[in-house]
C-alpha cells in the first residue's frame, strides 16, 4: 500500500469518526499532493510525498513559534494538532548514531575527493540529503556537518 493510498484511507477512517481537526488536515495535505500532481503531471512517488509532509511539517512548525510570540495558545494547539497528524506519515527517524555515521562517511568521501571549506559543506550535504531525507532533520544535520568541518 503506497503512501497516498494510506492518507486517502486516514481520511476515509477520520471522516466515519467525525474527526474534523483530522479530517481538514488530511485534506489539505491531499489537496496540496494532488495539486502537485496536476502542476507537473506527474503520479507522485512516496518519497516525493514524504518532501511534501516535510515541508507541511516544516511550515506547522514555523507557525506555532509565531502564534507562541504572540500569545496565541488557541491558534498554537490547532497547528501542534495538525502537525501530529503530519508526524504520522514521515518514515521513522533515525539515531544520532547513524546519522553520524552517515556523516563521516560522506565527510570522509568528500576529503578524499580534496575539496574543503564551504565548498565541501555543498558537496557533503548533496551526499548525505537523499539518504536521510524524511529520516533526520535536516536544519539538525547541517549544524552538525559545520561544527565537524570547523
Amino acid at each position: 500500500m503506497s503512501l497516498k493510498d494510506t492518507i486517502t484511507a486516514d481520511m476515509k477512517t477520520a471522516m466515519k469518526a467525525g474527526d474534523s481537526g483530522k479530517l481538514l488536515t488530511i485534506r489539505g495535505l491531499l489537496a496540496a499532493l494532488k495539486q502537485r500532481e496536476v502542476d507537473e503531471r506527474i503520479v507522485l512517488t512516496d518519497t516525493d510525498i514524504v518532501a511534501i509532509v516535510e515541508k507541511s511539517i516544516k511550515q506547522r512548525r514555523e507557525s506555532i513559534a509565531q502564534f507562541t510570540a504572540g500569545n496565541r495558545a488557541d491558534l498554537v494547539e490547532k497547528e501542534e494538532a495538525e502537525l501530529n497528524v503530519l508526524l504520522g506519515y514521515m518514515p521513522a527517524q533515525m539515531s544520532d548514531a547513524e546519522v553520524d555515521a552517515v556523516l563521516t562517511a560522506a565527510i570522509a568521501e568528500v576529503a578524499a575527493s580534496g575539496v574543503t571549506g564551504n565548498a565541501a559543506m555543498g558537496k557533503i550535504m548533496a551526499i548525505i540529503k537523499p539518504k536521510l531525507a524524511g529520516k533526520a532533520d535536516m536544519q539538525a544535520v547541517s549544524v552538525k556537518v559545520k561544527a565537524k568541518l570547523v
